[in-house]
């Protein structure tokens, strides 16, 4: 029996509070993280200078990606995004698995920064124990989760706004540095790029295993697909949105590695380290060291502010989809959905107990856990576009946003991903990563295909031509 598709089409409870400018930072925010300032020393440890095409092709996808997501914000705003869609298009299975795959993995995420986080700030300023930083970067998000989403909106902005000013004055120097502008220190030119076994000096195979890499520091978009829905005009948002974040990260990330392989030598035992810092102390820039902790710790932090949000957002619309329990979907007079923040943040402070009984243990294992579940979640996002534009096509329908070089580039999205799936199963650690996520990814269909007939009566309804809320579907205020 074909499995109809049953989704809610808007975000009951929720009240619109966001802006433009506060979702195109908070994209930046949740995408600008520790995978920028630390992981792209692994990168160009396995890659070289041709690091830069592993970064040009993930961020090729990731536009992609975004372009679609794109499409389906303007015509059907929700806060469940990709789940939602993925519902609609493939069943209400696939909605189910991809929502709860994407809160699990936000839930650990949170988990991870935190403690990341604690770890630096324990070491910066000893006396208080890691699990101690744990407990206070926690209780501190929570509490701006919780006052409503105009005020976290702002707080994520500021967030933001210190990451994103960091990466262009370290552009700016690095700039200098290779025009041979800053007093002191000679031009760093571009003769890095091909002095050290040429540009690519691993060779194509270093550049495919970069890309594991870095197609997971681009994690953290998606978020401006579930905020949008809290912005007071979706479908005219999400395009200005869409380009500004893609054009910025894409700006950010490249324009960074290109500096760091153009002012060191790829092979540099402090690129692996600490690619940033050990720029700015080739240039004998005073302070470095406290200064990328510090910015890091902001990095980390506003990631947390913002996947708190988004797995918020993603369990109250799995509520409101009968899929997860109801009173997750429960909203305060502010519209802010408080169970679904405490639910969201609970494995948190879970973690302070483990932080206190296994300080060195615990990011570690939380780092781990989270495996590949992005390259799910993008994978589900092209295939609904795929379907819900053809759907639309075939009625006739006026879409607000159509996506462009359709569906070839859509095509190759999915394309493009299959490789990088590929690419994994030939690595140990990624393949071992992405099986794991592959077996979560089944045990939540099979979960969600055993309980479809639990649904809870007058949520959602069942029609010929769509789904629709019943009349008297209980109030979601308190």
């Amino acid at each position: 029996m074909t499995e109809v598709p049953t989704i809610t089409t808007t975000t009951k409870g929720l009240q619109p509070g966001l802006t433009r400018r506060q979702i195109s930072m908070m994209g930046l925010g949740g995408a600008i993280g520790a995978g920028l300032f630390v992981g792209s020393g692994q990168a160009i440890g396995i890659a070289g200078p041709a690091v830069i095409v592993s970064y040009l092709v993930a961020g090729t996808l990731v536009v992609l990606v975004m372009a679609m997501l794109a499409e389906m914000v303007a015509a059907n705003p929700s806060s469940g995004a990709f789940s939602s869609y993925a519902q609609k298009a493939m069943g209400r299975s696939v909605g189910s698995a991809v929502g709860w795959l994407y809160w699990i993995q936000l839930v650990v995420v949170i988990a991870a920064e935190a403690t990341g986080a604690a770890g630096i700030v324990a070491h910066r300023f000893p006396g208080l124990p890691d699990w101690v930083w744990v407990l206070v970067f926690v209780v501190a998000l929570t509490a701006v989760n919780l006052l409503g989403v105009r005020n976290y909106g702002r707080f994520e902005f500021w967030f933001a706004t210190i990451k994103v000013a960091a990466i262009i004055a370290f552009l700016v120097v690095g700039v200098l540095a290779i025009v041979g502008l800053i007093p002191g220190t000679p031009a760093a030119g571009v003769g890095n790029l091909v002095d050290h076994g040429g540009f690519a000096p691993t060779g194509i195979t270093g550049i495919a295993g970069a890309l594991l890499i870095v197609v997971f520091a681009f994690g953290g978009t998606e978020v401006v697909a579930i905020a949008a829905a809290e912005s007071d005009n979706p479908a005219r948002n999400i395009r200005r949105i869409v380009r500004e974040v893609m054009v910025r990260i894409l700006v950010f990330y490249v324009g960074s590695i290109f500096v760091i392989v153009a002012v060191l030598p790829w092979n540099d035992a402090s690129v692996l380290a600490g690619p940033f810092s050990a720029v700015l102390d080739t240039l004998r820039i005073p302070g470095v060291g406290l200064v990328m902790d510090l910015i890091v710790i902001v990095a980390l932090l506003s990631a947390m502010n913002a996947n708190i949000y988004g797995a918020s957002r993603m369990i109250f619309s799995l509520s409101e989809r009968g899929l997860a329990p109801f009173v997750l979907m429960r909203t305060s007079e502010r519209g802010v959905p408080r169970f679904a923040v405490l639910a969201s943040v609970a494995f948190g402070f879970v973690t302070v107990i483990l932080n206190w009984i296994w300080p060195e243990q615990v990011l570690p294992a939380l780092l781990n856990v989270v495996g590949s579940t992005l390259l799910v979640m993008w994978a589900a996002t092209a295939l609904a576009q795929l379907i819900l534009r053809r759907r639309a096509d075939a009625a006739g329908e006026a879409l607000p946003m159509r996506m462009w070089g359709f569906p070839w580039l859509s095509g190759a999205a999915l394309v493009l991903l299959a490789g990088i799936i590929v690419l994994a199963m030939f690595n140990e650690g990624a393949r071992t990563q992405l099986l794991l996520t592959l077996g979560l990814t089944l045990a939540l269909l099979l979960v969600a295909r055993l309980t479809r007939g639990l649904s809870r009566p007058g949520v959602v309804r069942r029609e010929a031509g769509g789904i629709g809320v019943e009349p008297g579907t209980p109030t979601t205020k308190e």
